[in-house]
């Protein structure tokens, strides 16, 4: 998710933003609450946290396992009976 910061905000600590956006980070540059410019990594990949890495391998270990429904086993005739 990108951080907002006002035009005034950026000018001011233009370099810690760039350091930022170098490391991953994107923010929106607004001017009298309007967006008006997004400050992003050129090569549009973002670095993750080490939190973020943690929580991205979870996620993918629930998907590979599936979740339970309580369903029990389906086929195609089950799926299809009619009433």
């Amino acid at each position: 998710m990108s951080k907002t910061i006002s035009l005034g905000e950026a000018n001011q600590a233009f370099a810690r933003c760039i350091r930022e956006v170098e490391a991953g980070e994107e923010y929106v540059i607004t001017r009298k609450g309007e967006p008006v410019a997004r400050l992003v990594p050129v090569s549009g990949r973002r670095v993750l946290t080490p939190e973020q890495e943690a929580a991205r391998a979870r996620a993918r270990a629930c998907t590979e396992q599936g979740w339970p429904i309580g369903a029990g086993p389906l086929d195609r005739d089950a799926l299809h009976e009619r009433k």
